[in-house]
């Protein structure tokens, strides 16, 4: 199950959406979410799963990968539906002691889970196609205007970069720790709701202190190297658009006319 989680990870590759400059990508995921939740129509919906279908085909990342993104989300996406079915008004199709099951109910569950779909898809696209030290410069160059009012945006940036990394480490550790503890004969997972409770503290105690121990050390690493935030520090590699930038720029403003073009001409 652990293994299943892919937040955070990186997958080097040298397709179209690994070529392009990790800003444009944030700034182009972020229109694409508000037109997810903005430009809500049947046929903007379509067209939508489409182009994240054509994103997931042009990064090269396997299917099965962005499936596992979506996974652990499941029973979100499953009680979110559920929820949908019995609690919108409309066309009754049979009745389940006092709650109705509605035609408009079904629909209406399933566009909100596609949103769902949709967002984690192709959210972590930017997570397999950018690397996290071009996902930090990237979001401190965004929050840089913000920096005027007192906004720490380095060490926002940072933060956000080093938890993202650090998720498969915590993940890897957590699965040994269950297998070690399995071979000592511990029934991890077994049981009623209190004595599964009591079975997972030989796993978050051993968990702890690995993430306070990788901590530590990776304060006394970035001390020994002088880090000092923000102030006064340049990049080895400056981060620059280039023509595949402003050709995916491009593309994504005839997009986003064309989808605006779908839900005014056709409301439904």
């Amino acid at each position: 199950m652990l293994t299943d989680i892919t937040l955070g990870q990186y997958f080097p590759g040298n397709s179209l959406l690994h070529r392009m400059d990790a800003r444009v990508k944030i700034v182009l995921l972020f229109f694409y979410i508000l037109a997810i939740f903005v430009l809500d129509n049947n046929y903007c919906y379509a067209l939508n799963t489409a182009f994240a279908l054509a994103a997931i085909k042009m990064s090269k990342i396997p299917p099965v990968m962005v499936l596992k993104s979506i996974k652990p989300m499941w029973w979100i996406l499953l009680f979110t539906f559920i929820i949908q079915m019995f609690t919108i008004p409309g066309e009754t199709l049979c009745k389940l002691w006092i709650f109705n099951l509605t035609y408009e109910g079904i629909v209406r569950g399933f566009i909100i889970a596609l949103r769902l779909v949709l967002l984690i898809a192709v959210s972590s696209l930017l997570m397999f196609t950018t690397s996290p030290l071009m996902l930090t410069d990237a979001l401190e160059i965004l929050f840089a205007p913000l920096k005027k009012l007192g906004f720490p945006a380095h060490e926002l940036a940072m933060m956000m970069t080093i938890a993202l990394r650090f998720i498969p480490t915590l993940l890897e550790e957590t699965d040994k720790i269950i297998k070690a503890q399995k071979s000592r004969g511990s029934d991890i997972g077994e049981g009623n709701f209190m004595v599964k409770a009591k079975s997972m503290i030989p796993i978050l105690v051993p968990l702890f202190i690995s993430a306070f121990r990788r901590a530590e050390e990776l304060a006394m690493a970035m001390e020994a190297r002088s880090y000092r935030g923000g102030i006064g520090r340049t990049r080895m590699k400056a981060m620059r658009m280039h023509k595949l930038d402003f050709l995916a720029i491009g593309i994504f403003i005839i997009y986003l006319i064309i989808l605006s073009g779908i839900r005014i001409c056709m409301p439904v």
